[in-house]
Formats: structure tokens, C-alpha cells, sequence
């Protein structure tokens, strides 16, 4: 019982909850902190306010004083004895009202629902009413929509002063020992009655005639014994005004269960619900099930067998077989289904959530597959959320339904691997295929009159053209898949409405578009679009369909201009596509040529004929050896101290993936006899039994410069990443000379990673030695290379410093 006053509560909190949901910090939990008395600190802006499991023997006036904007509340389970009848004369906007599991005494003397003409939900249930007999004051409640109630007596009269009001549900909670006068909900007006049961409550013949007489629909919960009465009741009732009947949380016997649901087809009832259901004593043989009805549609959910060894057949059969339109069982573990012993009247089926296979309908005969040919009458089939993988094999299962319009499929593991042909009704209209693990092979195995096409959620990357028309498809969703560009319509002649929603599209191909006359809706938000020239015809058409929405013209784009934004450049991301601009003169090509060859041609012929008259190429070259005689000097001039521990010219840092070039051309080119250096790198010098770290920072200290090789591999190298922060690091001791930079390959600026922010500032800052691929110009680079790492080191050979200043001499001899 707990559990049902407790799913009530929070069913009703819910609906306000989604009413509220804007604004979260109104919302106030006090519940299960030894209160005695409501709190006098309480903001002035709470509107959900939770004192449940509390001490608060009394509700005073003026309690609620500073809480004028006050819809929920939920004062249960607190022991409440009293309520003065000014409590709620502060909350005008009360529309929630938890009151339950207390120890209120008088159903007729609640006299502080005078000042709760706003309320919706009020639940009164479990606590110390005798009888049912509800005051005036509840006649004030004229919004009153739900009303939950409990008391061990119920009569004539109890409910005049709700007679006028028009209930969506009331509740009943029955407690032991129930005593029901036969007609007391006469002056009941609700669309729902809701009779929850006690522990052992029995059913009471005349509550349930009156509840069959008098509501469209009657909800039994908690039920455990009597489901004999209740069939029996059911077939001696001759006028049944209600048209829904539901059993939720019950305990029942197949037989009874069975029992139950043959007597209610035979009745004028419409729909039977059945939730919550655990299903004792299943069949060990063949259950009949009466073969006409007037009911419409049978549901259950959540079911669960508490036993292992029964009949699967006996029990599929016999729901497969009943003489309704509808049929739903979800939420339960449930395998298979059988196909009808004859032809079935069934037109909808719906068996969501479960653990259903590909098996479904089907039978085995020896070793042949025999297909279902009894639900030719089936227009909608719901398999929402099962355990169903290979597509060809379901086309085969429901190749027989010649009236299947509707197929949802969405959330399984389904693929298709182009083993065999698929083969599905000609019927079918409408096919959803979210949210399972299909590729661009699915578009060779659908049906030819889909009009209605679900894909989203999926790994299509194309929509190839290669395959068959599909002549009627309206509308396609491919949202979330990986497609890099619009599909063209040639497949889809008539194609109304296409949703490409985050995918991978950088620069929609406009032009595809014009093999889409009929497209009017396009959504392809929230791509990671690329704002450069090949995006400015997207740009246009989008800007174009915003000026023609209003005239319900030309293509509807979705979500703009909210969901479109710049991923790439750098300078623009995060920015919407309307507010950017790409200049037309950037984008074309003759444009570009005559912006740039006219100026720098007007540009260069001011300058030859300015250095010519100011005679600039004679300054030029005397301010150039000047540069280098100073550069010289300062080298030359470099302190010992600052060379001390330094045991190499260069560590040289590089991926493992450029390895080669590194032992062919670098070392060789600057160690030996032809460089005169000596360089560091890790296969030679890093030391064993010391970590990685520690070689590295090792090496780094021991080295004059550092050489830093960089390619694409090296920016996805976790250690090279550890080797440019710690040469970086000694950067700020030796010099802004320190770190060399040699670009192996070109490396465009957003290649690299932002950890290497370091790297792009120095890239930006400093000028880097590019590897040519012309030999004729590797000499000069070796040269320039050299000529950046050499330095005396104090623990040089003697015949290397001897060379070194053989050479010096000789220079300055030439000069």
C-alpha cells in the first residue's frame, strides 16, 4: 500500500513538475529532518516544498506565511493530527497537496480546503477516517482533478458534495474490513476509478458493480485473491457502462488469469490493461481462448513468470490467438512469438521491449523454416528495443502480411551483410530502422513502396545511387549518422522532406539539391560545418530560404540559423553561418589574381624605381654585413659559464614513425666528419634503468640547442610532447636560440593538437628550416642547419675545436 500511495504522489508531482521545469531553484526537500513544526526559513520564491517523513504534529496559521507562491506540497507520513483552518490562507496558487499517512480523524471537518480553490491533486488517503463522508468544504475544490481518499466505511451520500464536479480520477484505498453501501458512488462524476486493495482485502461485489455501472474506466490495483469473483461478476453483469478495464500490480494463476481475460472478451468492455503482472502456476499445455469479441485491444506489461518449466508455445499461443484489433505486450522477457493457428483479426501488434529474435512468427518443420501466413490482416507491427539482428531474415518473417503499413524496428542490433535478397510486402508504407547498427548497405534491402523512411541514429556514411527508385519516399531521416554530403534525389523522385541532422557534412554540395524538385523541408543542423569559400552556397541558399519562409517557397531549412554554426577556421568557430561573411573576391579565382597582380605589380615598380634612385640595394648590403659581423661577435662572446655540464650540441626529438630520415640523412649530415657535432638522441644516449622522463630531462640539460623534427606523426606522439615542454622549459636559461625547428612535411596550424600551444606560438614567432625534397637545395639546408647548432662546447676534442678555429681564420681571412 505504501508503494502504491507513494507511485500516486509521485505521478501527480510529475505532471507539475513539467510545468515548472524552468526554474529548479524553486523547488525546496525538508523531507526525513526531524522537524516538528515548518520551517520559518523557507525562501520567499520556493513553489515545491517537501516536509514529508517529518514530526509536524500541527499545520498552524501562518506557517506558510512567507511562501506565497507555494503549488506543491507534501506533508505525508508526519503523524499530523491537526490543521487549523487559516493554514493555507498565504497559498493562493496551491495546486498540489500531499496530506496522506497521518492521523487526520474527520473526513468532514477538513475546513482548510476552503482556502485551496486552486487545487488539482489532493491525497488524503491512510489516515484515521471511519468513514467516507466528505465536508463542504470539499465543494469549494471546483478544479479539483484528482483525489485520492481512504476509510473503512463508504455510503449513500459520502460524495454529495463532489457531485458537481467532474473528476479525471478518483482513488480508492481500501483498508481491511471494508464495508461498502451498494450505490455511494452515484454522485461520483470522474473518467477513472481507481480501487487499490489492502494486504487481504476482498473484493466487494457491490463496489465493483458500481464501478462497472457507473465509470469508462476502472483501474484494480493490489489485487492477489478473487480474480474467480471478479470473472464471475463480469459474466453476470448485464450493463457494463465502462470501456477500459486495468489490473496493475497483481499477483495471479494462469488459469485465473486466462479465466479472466475469456469473460472479459465475451463482455461489451473495449480495452483490457494488465501491468505489473506476475503470472504463477504458467501452462504446461494447449489454453483455448474464445474466438469472438467485442473488445478492441489487449495490453499488458511488465509481466514476469515465476516459473522455469512451462509450455512458451502454450502461452504465446494463446495471446496471439485472441479476437482483437489490438494487442501489446511490452516490457517483458519474452523470446518469441508464435504465428495464429488460423487467420487472425489482429491489426495491430506491438511487442516493444522485450527479447525477442529473429525467430519471431516463425516454426520449424524438420529442417525448413515455415513462415507465418496468419496476420495477413496486420497493418502496424511494433518490435521496438528487442534482441533482432539480421534485416534479410525479418523480411522474410513478414513477407506474408500483405497489409503491413507501419514497421518499427528502431532500437536493436539489426544489420544487413548482403547474404541474401530481402524480400518484403508489397504493402508497406511506413519502416523505421533507428537506432541500430545498419550501414550503406541497407539501401539494397528495403521495400520498394516505402514513403516514410527512419535511418537516424545508424552508420550510414552514403547514400549510393546504385540502387533500386524508390519511387514514393517522402520523407528520409538520417539524422546522426556520418554522412560528409547531401544524397542526391535520383533514387528519390518524389522526396519531400530530408533530415540530415549531426552528420559529418562540411560543405553541403548546393548543386546536389537540383535533382530534388520536390524537396521543401531540409535539416542539416548541427554539422560541423566549414566556413571557408566552398560553404558560400550553402550560406546563400539558407539565407534565401529564410526570406521565402514566410511565403512557404523554395526549401524550409530546420533549426536556423540556432543549430548552424563554424567549426573551422579557428577565427570564426562557434560562429552562426548567417553571421559571417566569406568576400566573393576571396573565392574567385580571377577576382583574387586581378587584386593581387595589379596592386603588387604597381607595387613593385614604385620600389624598383625608388631603390634606383636612392641607390637602397648599396645600403642594403652594407646594413647586411653589419647584421652578420654582429651576429659573429655575439657568438663568439658567449660566457663559459653558460657552457658548463653541456656535453652535446643538439638533442634531437622526433616520432618513431620518421626514424629513418633521421639515421640516413640527420645524424649523418651533423655527426662524423661531416658535421663535427655531436647530437643526442634517445636510441643512443638515453640511459637504461632510468625512466623515460628522467632520460629525457637528462638530455635536454646536456644539450646546447634542442632540434625538434616535426611531421604529423610527431604531434600525435605523447612523448615528443614531453621532450618540447621540457625543452621549452630550458628555452627561458639558454635562449630564445635554444629550440630549432625542422618541418619535415608540410603541418597546417590546425593539425596540431591545442596541448602544443607552445609549438604554434614558436611556429608563428620564429623562422623554421623546411626540408627540400629538391636535392640541389639539401645542400644549403645541411649548411644552414649546421651553421644553427655549432657552438664550442668546453668538453670538445681538441682536433674538433682546432678544426673549428681553422675554419674562423680562414673566414675572416677571406673577408
Amino acid at each position: 500500500m505504501r508503494v502504491t500511495a507513494a507511485v500516486l504522489w509521485t505521478a501527480a508531482v510529475l505532471v507539475g513538475l513539467q510545468k515548472s521545469a524552468s526554474s529548479p531553484d524553486n523547488f525546496v526537500d525538508r523531507s526525513s529532518q526531524n522537524l516538528s513544526s515548518v520551517p520559518t526559513d523557507l525562501p520567499q520564491t520556493t513553489e515545491f516544498l517537501d516536509l514529508s517523513r517529518n514530526y509536524i504534529r500541527q499545520l498552524h496559521n501562518g506557517d506558510f506565511q512567507k511562501t506565497t507562491h507555494l503549488r506543491f506540497l507534501n506533508v505525508s507520513w508526519n503523524g499530523l493530527e491537526k490543521i487549523d483552518p487559516q493554514t493555507f490562507l498565504d497559498t493562493p496558487l496551491l495546486e498540489h497537496l500531499d496530506l496522506s499517512h497521518n492521523n487526520l480523524k474527520n473526513l468532514s471537518g477538513q475546513q482548510y480546503l476552503l482556502h485551496t480553490v486552486n487545487l488539482l491533486v489532493l491525497n488524503l488517503a491512510f489516515n484515521r477516517f471511519l468513514t467516507m463522508t466528505l465536508g463542504s468544504e470539499f465543494s469549494s475544490l471546483v478544479k479539483l482533478e484528482r483525489l485520492t481518499v481512504g476509510a473503512k466505511n463508504i455510503s449513500v451520500g459520502d460524495f454529495k458534495n463532489i457531485a458537481k464536479m467532474k473528476l479525471r480520477t478518483l482513488t480508492l484505498l481500501l483498508e481491511d474490513g471494508l464495508y461498502y453501501e451498494a450505490g455511494s458512488l452515484e454522485d461520483v462524476h470522474a473518467q477513472r476509478l481507481q480501487i487499490a486493495f489492502g494486504h487481504n482485502q476482498k473484493i466487494d461485489r457491490n463496489l465493483t458493480a458500481d464501478a462497472l455501472s457507473l465509470f469508462a474506466e476502472v483501474e484494480i490495483m493490489n489485487m492477489i485473491n478473487g480474480y474467480k469473483d471478479l470473472s464471475k461478476q463480469l459474466r453476470e453483469t448485464v450493463k457494463i457502462h465502462t470501456t477500459s478495464f486495468y489490473l496493475t500490480n497483481i499477483t495471479i494463476k494462469w488459469q485465473d488469469l486466462t479465466e479472466y481475460v475469456n469473460v472479459a472478451l465475451n463482455t461489451t468492455l473495449k480495452h483490457l490493461h494488465a501491468s505489473e503482472m506476475n503470472i504463477k502456476k504458467p501452462p504446461q499445455d494447449k489454453t483455448e481462448v474464445i474466438k469472438t469479441s467485442q473488445v478492441i485491444s489487449f495490453t499488458a506489461s511488465q509481466a514476469v513468470v515465476t516459473s522455469f518449466f512451462f509450455s512458451q508455445e502454450a502461452l504465446y499461443n494463446f495471446f496471439i490467438s485472441m479476437p482483437v484489433e489490438s494487442v501489446a505486450i511490452t516490457d517483458t522477457p519474452i523470446i518469441h512469438m508464435t504465428c495464429p493457428k488460423s487467420q487472425s483479426p489482429i491489426r495491430q501488434l506491438d511487442f516493444s521491449n522485450c527479447a525477442m529474435s529473429d525467430s519471431i512468427f516463425s516454426s520449424a518443420v524438420g529442417k525448413n523454416v515455415v513462415e507465418c501466413q496468419n496476420l495477413r490482416n496486420l497493418k502496424n507491427l511494433t518490435l521496438v528495443g528487442n534482441s533482432l539482428k539480421k534485416l534479410e531474415i525479418l523480411s522474410q518473417r513478414f513477407r506474408y502480411m500483405s497489409s503491413l503499413q507501419h514497421l518499427d524496428l528502431s532500437v536493436n542490433s539489426i544489420g544487413y551483410d548482403q547474404s541474401s535478397q530481402c524480400i518484403w510486402p508489397a504493402s508497406i508504407t511506413n519502416i523505421n530502422l533507428s537506432s541500430n547498427s545498419l550501414t550503406d548497405s541497407v539501401f539494397q534491402c528495403l521495400p520498394n513502396g516505402t514513403q516514410i523512411l527512419d535511418l537516424q541514429n545508424n552508420q550510414i556514411s552514403v547514400v549510393p545511387q546504385s540502387i533500386f527508385k524508390l519511387r514514393n519516399l517522402s520523407t528520409l531521416n538520417l539524422n546522426a549518422n556520418r554522412l560528409r554530403d547531401l544524397p542526391g534525389c535520383g533514387t528519390f523522385p518524389t522526396l519531400h522532406k530530408l533530415l540530415l541532422r549531426s552528420n559529418s557534412l562540411h560543405a553541403p554540395s548546393v548543386n546536389i539539391l537540383e535533382s530534388c524538385p520536390e524537396l521543401h523541408i531540409l535539416d542539416v543542423s548541427f554539422n560541423p560545418f566549414t566556413c571557408t569559400c566552398t560553404l558560400r552556397g550553402f550560406i546563400k541558399l539558407a539565407i534565401k530560404s529564410e526570406k521565402n519562409n514566410n511565403n512557404q517557397s523554395g526549401i524550409e531549412l530546420l533549426n536556423w540559423p540556432q543549430g548552424y554554426y563554424c567549426t573551422y577556421p579557428e577565427d570564426v568557430r562557434n560562429s552562426t553561418l548567417r553571421d559571417i561573411s566569406i568576400p566573393e573576391v576571396s573565392c574567385s579565382n580571377g577576382l583574387l589574381v586581378v587584386a593581387i597582380l595589379v596592386p603588387a605589380g604597381t607595387l613593385i615598380i614604385f620600389i624598383v624605381i625608388l631603390c634606383h634612385c636612392l641607390d637602397v640595394p648599396w645600403y642594403t648590403g652594407m646594413i647586411w654585413q653589419w647584421t652578420r659581423a654582429k651576429h659573429r661577435a655575439r657568438m663568439q662572446q658567449a660566457r663559459p659559464e653558460d657552457l658548463v655540464g653541456l656535453e652535446f650540441h643538439a638533442f634531437v626529438s622526433y616520432s618513431q614513425h620518421d626514424v629513418d630520415w633521421v639515421r640516413n640523412s640527420l645524424l649523418p649530415n651533423l655527426e662524423g666528419p661531416a658535421g663535427g657535432l655531436r647530437i643526442c638522441h634517445h636510441e643512443k644516449d638515453f640511459v637504461p634503468g632510468k625512466t623515460i622522463i628522467e632520460n629525457i630531462i637528462s638530455c635536454v640539460e646536456k644539450c646546447r640547442r634542442s632540434v625538434f623534427v616535426l611531421s604529423a606523426h610527431f604531434v600525435k606522439s605523447e612523448w615528443c610532447h614531453y621532450e618540447l615542454y621540457f625543452a621549452t622549459h630550458q628555452r627561458l636559461t639558454l635562449g630564445s636560440d635554444s629550440i630549432v625547428l625542422v618541418l619535415l612535411e608540410p603541418l597546417p596550424q590546425y593539425l596540431i593538437p591545442s596541448k602544443y600551444y607552445q609549438l604554434k606560438s614558436m611556429m608563428n614567432r620564429h623562422t623554421y628550416l623546411e626540408w627540400p625534397q629538391d636535392r640541389a637545395k639539401q645542400r644549403l639546408f645541411w649548411a644552414n642547419l649546421r651553421a644553427a647548432l655549432q657552438t664550442d662546447l668546453p668538453n670538445a676534442p681538441v682536433a674538433q675545436v682546432q678544426e673549428h678555429w681553422a675554419e674562423e681564420r680562414l673566414e675572416e681571412g677571406h673577408r
